[in-house]
């Protein structure tokens, strides 16, 4: 299976361009790295390819055929700060069970622990809210995974335990990860090979 975007051009402001003829792609047995500078549109570009955005020019498909906004979008976005991401209202079994209901399994692999799933994400840490936001991404109709900056917050422990348990977890399912980051080192451990954003933008 194999995502790919083509030609994706976007402006916010049709003067000042942000996004020009950016064609990338990722099999589902691959890590991909995108490495670039902070406010280059690295995250923009994710939330086009994760159907976040639906006003840009260009094409993101699966296998050739364009992916149907309808039901479950198969690529998800794990976005760098999860707790602008939940609902500060509800508690996180239900914040957990949005999207659907993970295995036991699965939230051991994550070190999830049960006695957070009673407690309001403002209670919890930044790299406790990161687990439930890539368990939420993780519904058995997944496809590929957009990982953009999710570890940057986190202390070092932290981030190789999410990292080494969504590599995991992905390799054993065929979910192809595009892993968006402008920490080089981190990058160059997991994936099969890193694209650079300036030289794929063609501004």
């Amino acid at each position: 299976m194999e995502l790919k975007a083509n030609n994706i051009s976007f402006s916010y402001n049709k003067k000042k361009p942000i996004l020009k003829d950016i064609s990338l792609s990722v099999n589902s047995n691959q890590i991909i790295g995108l490495m670039g500078d902070s406010g280059s549109g690295k995250s923009t570009l994710c939330k086009i390819i994760a159907g976040y955005l639906t006003h840009y020019t260009g094409e993101v498909t699966i296998d050739g055929k364009k992916i149907p906004d309808k039901d479950y979008y198969p690529v998800q976005l794990i976005f760098q700060h999860p707790e602008k991401t939940m609902n500060p209202k509800w508690k996180m079994d239900k914040v957990l069970n949005e999207s659907w209901t993970p295995t036991q399994d699965l939230k051991d692999t994550f070190g999830l622990k049960d006695s957070w799933l009673t407690r309001w994400p403002n209670e919890l840490s930044g790299g406790e809210l990161q687990r439930f936001s890539i368990i939420r991404a993780l519904n058995p109709k997944t496809k590929f995974i957009i990982a953009d900056e999710i570890s940057t917050m986190l202390d070092a422990v932290t981030q190789v335990q999410i990292w080494e348990a969504l590599i995991g977890h992905c390799k054993a399912n065929n979910i192809g990860i595009l892993a968006v980051s402008h920490d080089k080192d981190l990058l160059e451990v997991f994936c099969d090979d890193i694209l650079y954003f300036d030289e794929i933008n063609n501004l």
